[in-house]
């Protein structure tokens, strides 16, 4: 059986340089330059057929971009207003695939970026152990950071994105963990705390916790197994958990029962150099479990799309579809 060599990341950014100048200059798809450059080589014509597919999927993805990094893409969309080029998803789907081909390679995240420069510690796409000034344990998940400040008679750690897991040191002082706008009071433990939406989600393996949804509420109380969510000041119920299950990514896996898709994918994405987008927003709400090697997303997201009937593309090895 002939099985066909792989596209190579140097051919797929060929195909994309040729649909890009192709798409503003349809003529040249009938020129010499071009037919010569797809009979060099059987697989540019597959390349090719890959950046058209990507093409015709540009337009929601940037869209979606375009919502979650405004400030970041704003010289994007002035470019894409602009009157002087027909066919206007064209031009949204070439800022789109200069956004996500060229950012995802260079693993840019403009949100990211900015909060890496107010963290003091961050993480890409490994977990990452840091010893804290007071010998307290820090466990950053892939794509985390945090802030710490240990002045003014506490210890105080803000976390601005991602999950960390703590083994705090006693020392008499308090230690407090700000996400979400809410704020955890460690009573001697270790426990989680995954930033999500506009709130937090906090997972405590031993000892207690007590957490405040807003400043000026009664907190709550958490033990050994327990689980709370809390987002815009509202606290959810209290949840008996098996915490060893849900902080198993410190080992390296991911542990899902009946949890939307959505969120296993943003999970996935952690561990991912590039982006992963789910285009359908209601396949994002269908309910999965299983458990996951956190060192193979895309095998991952494969046995989740022959269950759900989805499938996957990927573009340079750093940008996957889903649909």
């Amino acid at each position: 059986m002939n099985v066909e060599p792989p596209i190579t990341a140097e051919q797929s950014r060929a195909a994309l340089g040729w649909l890009g100048r192709i798409n503003q200059q349809a003529e040249q798809a009938h020129g010499a330059a071009f037919k010569r450059w797809l009979l060099e080589d059987p697989a540019h014509r597959r390349a090719y057929a890959q950046a058209e597919a990507l093409w015709r999927l540009s337009e929601a993805p940037a869209a979606r971009l375009a919502a979650e990094e405004q400030a970041s893409l704003r010289q994007y969309l002035e470019a894409m207003r602009r009157p002087r080029r027909p066919r206007h998803w064209r031009r949204f789907a070439v800022a789109a695939c200069l956004v996500l081909g060229v950012g995802s390679v260079a693993g840019w995240h403009p949100q990211a970026w900015l909060q890496d420069l107010r963290a003091d510690y961050s993480s890409a796409e490994q977990v990452r152990q840091v010893t804290l000034a007071d010998r307290s344990q820090l466990t950053l998940d892939a794509g985390s950071a945090v802030a710490v400040d240990f002045g003014h008679g506490e210890r105080r750690v803000r976390l601005l994105r991602g999950t960390a897991f703590f083994e705090v040191t006693h020392t008499g002082q308090p230690f407090l963990v700000e996400a979400g706008g809410g704020e955890v009071r460690v009573l001697g433990t270790q426990f989680a705390v995954r930033k999500q939406g506009a709130g937090a989600q906090v997972t405590v393996r031993s000892g207690r916790v007590a957490v405040t949804a807003a400043a000026g509420q009664q907190a709550r109380e958490l033990t050994a197994n327990q689980q709370l969510a809390y987002a815009g000041g509202v606290v959810g119920a209290v949840e008996a958990v098996d915490s060893e299950g849900r902080l198993a990514w410190r080992q390296g896996w991911l542990n899902y029962y009946q949890v939307p898709l959505g969120q296993v994918v943003e999970d996935l994405g952690r561990y991912y150099p590039g982006r992963i987008l789910l285009l359908d927003g209601e396949l994002a709400q269908r309910k999965v479990s299983g458990s996951f090697p956190v060192t193979e997303p895309l095998a991952a997201l494969d046995s989740l799309g022959k269950v759900l009937g989805f499938s996957r593309q990927t573009l340079l090895g750093r940008l996957t579809v889903l649909r």
